[in-house]
């Protein structure tokens, strides 16, 4: 028997096993060649979710503890969506005082990241809780919050109560009146931000689902 040389390898079906054959080459370049479409399909359908569907947010401040926290990641829905009493909503500066510029690169970059969630926006969005509709009557006394007269609970307020007053005052027939659940430590309607018109509104947050140990429902 004659014996083969020392590290040769055996030929299968007319090829070594160290080449790779004609089929795994064709498969491998069809992939590379279908790489870039891939992307872009799913860049398509990254910006049709964000556009229409639902988008990522990152809480940059403490003024919605202890409902949200400093870092939490949301998911806002913004499809057929319509403000409601006690809703967590994402809205647009009502000030529309603008973000910096960016550049075209930068500013795509900056888009797709806030649109993950990854990055934090500056200057953009906010974050709070819908508390006065359209033409309400808003009024906080000692503590509790009143609409049109009638005292509404608000279960999802823990910690010291804020006792500073404010109203009564009507909410214009186009906008919303928005507080932090953490009142003592929260620029919103009562300081700074004032009504928030309803046009301005991204969606609604309906769930945290960054940290793993915060993920859940938003009530």
């Amino acid at each position: 028997m004659t014996e083969r040389p020392s590290g040769s390898e055996e030929p299968v079906g007319g090829f070594t096993l160290s080449e790779p054959r004609p089929a795994e080459q064709a498969h491998r370049g069809s992939f590379l060649r279908e790489l870039p479409i891939l992307l872009v399909v799913a860049l398509a359908l990254a910006i049709v979710l964000k556009t229409f569907v639902v988008q990522a947010f990152f809480i940059p401040s403490g003024s919605m503890e202890p409902t949200l926290d400093p870092g939490d990641r949301v998911l806002v829905q913004k499809v057929v969506y319509g403000p409601d009493r006690g809703d967590v909503v994402v809205f647009a500066d009502p000030k529309g005082r603008p973000g910096p510029d960016r550049g075209i690169v930068g500013g795509f970059v900056h888009w797709l990241s806030s649109a993950l969630g990854i990055e934090r926006p500056e200057h953009e969005d906010f974050i709070k809780r819908v508390i006065g509709l359209p033409g309400e009557t808003i009024e906080l006394r000692d503590g509790k919050l009143f609409v049109d007269g009638i005292q509404i609970p608000e279960p999802y307020l823990e910690g010291a109560v804020d006792t500073r007053d404010y109203g009564p005052e009507r909410v214009p027939s186009d906008a919303l009146f928005v507080l932090g659940d953490n009142r003592l430590n929260s620029n919103d309607s009562r300081f700074g931000l004032g009504f928030v018109p309803v046009d301005k509104v991204v969606g609604r947050a309906f769930v945290i689902v960054w940290p793993p140990s915060r993920v859940g429902w938003i009530h």
